[in-house]
């Protein structure tokens, strides 16, 4: 053999090495990606969103959520504990017919007790604790990111109607005996707003 078909030998496994690379690569990260899709949901969508469509940078951004909050142990709440913050929420969805503003500003510090107690961190900008949530919540969290947001005075009352019932589903998740029991035989409440039952 030559010495230029042995170069060009040489380059041909080379440039078939690269491209191999370059499509399990891809291969690789759409994998990731469409884990973090499914473990994530509304919230993956969110974030390409408000990254343009860039997956990729969403998908750092979660990754580094796992990263950050993937350690973060459920403290469970005592029976007690339990009833009282059932019995807190069902008061203040009461009060809503009255003082919705009232209402969902006490709906969102009960929330940030709960989380507390359920062992997330609590110090920090609202959207880092958001983030930790997310991690073990993604389902529920975009419901207390609207209630926080209607705390501090923006919104009708049927927009703090809606952040209430979404939040609602964060609570629920998180009054749960076990995660697997959100939804699941828990007391029926009346809605923010209305006399019928979640």
């Amino acid at each position: 053999m030559s010495r230029a078909v042995i170069i060009i030998a040489a380059l041909v496994v080379v440039t078939l090495v690269v491209v191999m690379a370059v499509l399990l690569a891809a291969l690789g990260h759409r994998r990731i990606g469409r884990g973090l899709k499914r473990r994530f949901g509304p919230e993956y969508e969110r974030l390409v969103t408000r990254h343009q469509g860039d997956t990729k940078a969403a998908d750092r951004e979660l990754g580094e959520r796992l990263k950050q909050h993937g350690s973060v142990r459920e403290r469970p709440l005592s029976s007690a504990s339990r009833e009282q913050y059932t019995a807190q929420w069902a008061g203040i969805q009461k009060r809503f017919v009255d003082s919705p503003q009232e209402a969902v500003t006490e709906a969102d510090e009960l929330l940030a007790r709960l989380t507390s107690d359920r062992g997330f961190p609590v110090d920090g900008p609202f959207e880092e604790r958001l983030a930790a949530l997310s991690v073990h919540h993604a389902q529920h969290v975009d419901g207390y990111r609207g209630l926080h947001g209607a705390a501090g005075g923006h919104g009708s009352t049927e927009q703090n109607r809606r952040a209430m019932t979404g939040a609602g589903e964060l609570f629920d998740a998180l009054v749960a005996q076990h995660p697997a029991d959100s939804g699941r035989h828990r007391p029926q409440r009346h809605q923010a707003g209305g006399s019928g039952t979640r």
